[in-house]
């Protein structure tokens, strides 16, 4: 479940800080954004770093990658709940339309998967540091609803997240999975199933227990 629309104060800008792991993620973002490929000899030569020195600060390629598109998702994800009223189911349906909607249009992520769907693919739909991101967002999201009584699930919050990040990505990525478009009206309808039953009932009753 990862986004990549340009961030709200505009298009990232090249890093003052020291060379560092931040400066090269900056960096890398920076191309990104830009819809350029992620080359790590251009990038070492940009920090004004060895090869050795940038993989040290970063991992692999597809280590910085991963990181890269997991901070963008997070980006995408708190724009999307920005302004988002209501509460309970009716919120998180509503924040989640949002967001996939803005990653599906996202030019570059639209550019990187040009070049790269497979490798985009096992980044963002296995277990790692974007799935991982989305539902430390999403868990947030819901056990904030949980907490003012809109909602109460009868099972882990982040159990339930992660359910609903691998359902929104089965989806919205069914196009690169041999499917002709991202399907997100029918991601939505099986998330709502997940939701309705968690909806408290009158007095603030449910079928299930809290669950963090």
């Amino acid at each position: 479940m990862s986004g990549s629309p340009v961030p709200p104060d505009g298009p990232a800008r090249r890093s003052s800080r020291p060379p560092g792991p931040a400066a090269a993620v900056a960096a890398a973002s920076a191309h990104y954004l830009r819809g350029e490929p992620i080359d790590m000899s251009a990038l070492a030569a940009e920090l004004g770093v060895g090869r050795a020195t940038l993989y040290r600060w970063v991992g692999s390629r597809e280590q910085l990658l991963a990181t890269l598109l997991g901070e963008m998702t997070e980006r995408t994800y708190r724009v999307a709940a920005r302004g988002v009223g209501g509460t309970g189911a009716d919120r998180i349906l509503a924040v989640l339309e949002r967001f996939m909607r803005a990653v599906v249009d996202a030019e570059p992520l639209k550019a990187f998967t040009e070049r790269e769907p497979r490798l985009f693919i096992r980044l963002a739909t296995m277990p790692g540091t974007i799935e991982g991101r989305a539902t430390e967002l999403l868990t947030g999201e819901l056990q904030a609803e949980i907490d003012r009584g809109a909602l109460r699930v009868p099972l882990p919050t982040r159990t339930l997240a992660q359910a609903i990040v691998r359902v929104a990505d089965s989806f919205m990525y069914a196009h690169y999975l041999g499917g002709n478009r991202p399907e997100i009206d029918q991601a939505l309808e099986v998330v709502e199933l997940l939701l309705r039953p968690c909806a408290p009932g009158p007095g603030g009753e449910s079928p299930g227990a809290p669950g963090r």
